[in-house]
Order: C-alpha cells, then structure tokens, then sequence
C-alpha cells in the first residue's frame, strides 16, 4: 500500500512540477515532432533498463523495505541515467550534445519510475515473474508511452486552436482529452 501511495504523490509531484516549469515530456515531444523519436526511444531505453534492475532490487531487498525499495529505484534510475551520459560522451561528443537533452528529459520522467513500481507489484502475483517478463513489461511500458504520445499529437493543434475558449486551452483541455482517452481505453479492456 506504501507504494501506491508513494508512487501517485510522485505522479502528482511530476505533473504539478514540469506543469509549472513547462517541461513535461509528454508534451515538449508532441510540440517539437522532430523530438518525438529521440524522446521516444530514450523513454523506451530507461523504462527497460529500470525495469530490469528493478528484478535484482527485487531480490535482493525484503517485500517488508518499502522505503529501501524506493531510494533503490530511484539511485538505480539515476545510475542508468549517469552511466548513459559518460557512454554517450566516450563515444561521441556531437552524439553527446544531440542526446542529452532527451536523456535528461527521459531519465527521471513519471513514466520511467512508475513502470519500475507497477513491475514490482505486478511481479507479487507471480511466482514465477523472470527477468525476462521485467524486460518485457518495461518495452511494454516505453511502447505505451509513445503510443500516448501519438495519440495526443493527433488532437494536440485541435486542442490548441481558436476553437476552444481561451481559458480553457492547452493544458485543461489537454487533461480531459487525456482522461476521455483513458477512459475509452479502459473499456476496451
């Protein structure tokens, strides 16, 4: 139950920030289309990666450590986050500076720390949840994030047009947009 908790203020903390900053993923890759491919491959990356430190966090640390599960999480992130940095640097400088504007977007994004808590707790139900599956779940998750991406680039300039009273542009008319969606989605399932 710490989890879910933990992991919805860190939802809510995300939102309310890169909102208020004006640097939500999300929506800096369906402003910039010449973004959305580097954005969506690094989230992709992050969410696999994470999901697969995640199996040996797992392992290692007691179901009764939320709170050690958490600060794990969230240095593994940041590790991968580091390490994809020096990597990117060592092989190129000029891949370097195209990239490190997506990998610090990506890195500490809600999507990336959100498939890491959903895995750990889908993975409780499971015997026999593997590696494997951990891998799986975060391409899964990465796709999933681009998938919402492209579905709000389909209605991002209706959403943003004249159309729509001035008060209620941009970003409210962007979170009920979000919300119908969900829901649709839902039913489907």
């Amino acid at each position: 139950m710490f989890l879910v908790s933990e992991l919805i203020a860190l939802l809510c903390v995300n939102l309310i920030f890169t909102q208020a900053l004006g640097t939500s993923t999300l929506l800096v890759a369906v402003r910039n289309k010449t973004n959305f491919v580097p954005i969506a491959v690094s989230i992709t990356v992050f969410t696999t990666l994470g999901t697969m430190a995640a199996y040996f966090i797992d392992k290692i640390i007691p179901l009764e450590s939320d709170y050690w599960l958490l600060i794990c999480y969230i240095a593994v992130i940041a590790f991968i986050y580091i390490l994809s940095l020096i990597v990117l640097n060592l092989i190129s400088t000029e891949i370097f500076e195209k990239c490190k504007l997506y990998i610090h977007l990506s890195a500490f994004n809600c999507a990336v720390l959100g498939s890491v808590f959903t895995v750990h707790n889908k993975s409780l139900g499971y015997d026999d949840f593997g590696f494997g599956d951990y891998a799986f779940f975060g391409f899964q998750s990465g796709i999933g994030f681009v998938l919402a991406a492209i579905i709000i680039m389909a209605a991002y300039k209706n959403l943003n047009s004249s159309k729509v009273p001035a008060s209620f542009r941009g970003f409210p008319a962007m979170l009920v947009y979000i919300g119908i969606i969900s829901m649709a989605v839902y039913a489907l399932k």
